[in-house]
């Protein structure tokens, strides 16, 4: 599935760093602030009813809509010693909670912390930046299919120095692999790596780089006798006693790279991510439509699972407009 699309015009301020979701909204001391955001979006789609995971799919008669895309509230509280975020989505759908968690930290290693409750997981680069910061507020679909909704619950141990290594962002979680919304279905846990490194203000402060590396390790259990496995001509079939309750791997791998310019009209960015794997997923069908075939599961999955090799990446370009807050941004995603 491709995806390309363009924005022109867009009103809003160049971020150059952008905020990362699982912390507070300042590391300053206080006890309650409250932060928030709303985005209105309007949607057309080539026809009515078409399967869409930014804001849900349309109604099977409809193929434009105005709707609040996100409506976020987040309250923290942060101390010597503690961070304790909360922040909720309230849309025309409802109100849902996106992250409750408990920040741990020592004042002699401000660097280390220890992250426990829902939080996003730690993979790759735009997943654990708030919409209110990236550059282009949908994140790619490759990633809306293996991370829908992007949380998971779980615990944290992230390692950010500064000094001389202020560049260096290290970041490991075991989470359920269950998802946002949805307690553990087995007793497997997921384990999800993150590596980065930034580099601000090379070439006469003009240039900011950034890149790093991600993987995640996990499974899906396998409810059945059977499952599949890819081959040449399509699918093997697996078929004993023993395959039911088998943990099916569900591994990704990713790079990415951030490159940001200052220049006499204004900055200019270009950013890129590329993950590949293995996801387990079941068989398409009336009631599946294609991408929910290959989608993560909140829920124990009850029918034949397929383990499918995948690949997706997404190119993002960035441009300001003389410094007027007008930003210009094309992207493009491949799944």
């Amino acid at each position: 599935m491709k995806k390309a699309l363009l924005l022109l015009a867009l009103i809003g301020p160049v971020v150059a760093l952008a905020q990362n979701n699982n912390a507070p909204s300042s590391y300053d001391p206080h006890d309650i602030k409250i932060t928030g955001y709303l985005q209105t979006q309007f949607q057309k789609a080539q026809s009515p009813g078409i399967t869409s995971f930014s804001g849900g799919d349309f109604s099977k008669n409809s193929d434009n809509r105005f709707m609040i895309r996100r409506g976020r509230l987040k309250i923290d509280r942060v101390d010597t010693y503690s961070s304790i975020v909360f922040q909720l989505d309230a849309t025309q759908d409802g109100v849902q909670l996106m992250d409750a968690f408990i920040q741990l930290r020592h004042p002699s290693q401000k660097g280390l912390s220890l992250t426990a409750g829902l939080f996003n997981r730690p993979f790759g680069y735009s997943i654990v930046y708030s919409s209110g910061y990236r550059d282009f507020p949908e994140r790619a679909r490759v990633f809306q299919t293996l991370m829908p909704r992007e949380r998971d619950l779980g615990g944290m141990v992230s390692y950010h120095p500064g000094g001389k290594v202020k560049f260096l962002n290290l970041d490991l979680a075991l989470v359920n692999g269950s998802g946002h919304s949805a307690k553990d279905y087995d007793s497997k846990k997921d384990l999800i790596g993150n590596l980065a490194f930034k580099f601000d203000s090379l070439a006469d402060k003009k240039l900011h780089l950034g890149f790093g590396g991600s993987f995640y390790k996990g499974s899906v259990r396998n409810d059945t006798k059977t499952y599949y496995t890819p081959n040449s001509n399509g699918y093997t079939a697996h078929t004993s006693d023993e395959n039911e309750g088998k943990a099916i791997g569900r591994n990704y791998y990713g790079a990415n790279l951030q490159v940001e310019f200052d220049n006499s009209f204004g900055k200019s960015s270009f950013k890129t991510e590329y993950v590949a794997g293995d996801q387990p997923g079941v068989a398409g069908g009336v009631d599946i439509k294609g991408p929910y075939a290959s989608r993560s599961f909140t829920t124990q999955p009850t029918t034949d699972l397929y383990q499918r090799k995948f690949n997706g990446y997404y190119l993002w370009f960035t441009q300001e407009i003389a410094k007027t807050g007008i930003t210009a941004l094309i992207a493009y995603d491949v799944y």
